[in-house]
């Protein structure tokens, strides 16, 4: 099956996915701030620059697109039809390289939780996790 778009349109649309600020790490951000956690964002001297980071507690949050980092969700599952092959080969190199940023922070002695996209929408289930990866909110 041959894309709706032509090449030009498609490489422009693709050209406009964020990597930094998308909606899932808004949502996320807004949510721990409103549970009275600071945090700090994508340090770039971090293996992965991470999307949140709590340097006092040695953590860190990645926000993962479902689909662009390979989630076994129904999203992240479905591969596109045109350049299938492409995109099988681009998930996976991903998916490698993101094991390879959690494994280096884990050797610097860093923990990290890894939110996708999918799980933004259940807030009260997030906010339990997030809760018992980062402990209490430590008074300012």
């Amino acid at each position: 099956m041959s894309d709706t778009f032509s090449p030009d349109k498609r490489s422009w649309i693709m050209r406009q996915v964020k990597s930094k600020n998308t909606s899932p790490e808004l949502r996320v951000r807004s949510l721990l701030h409103g549970m009275g956690y600071r945090f700090r964002l994508h340090r770039r001297d971090l293996p992965g620059a991470p999307d949140i980071v709590f340097p006092g507690r040695k953590k860190a949050i990645f926000v993962h697109g479902c689909f662009w980092h390979g989630h076994s969700c129904p999203r992240g599952s479905r591969l596109p039809k045109s350049n299938a092959e492409y995109w099988k080969k681009k998930i996976a190199r991903n998916k490698e390289r993101d094991q390879r940023h959690i494994e280096d922070l884990f050797d610097l002695g860093w923990e990290t939780l890894v939110v996708w996209e999918c799980e933004v929408k259940d807030t009260d289930s997030l906010r339990e996790r997030l809760k018992r990866f980062l402990g209490p909110p430590r008074a300012q």
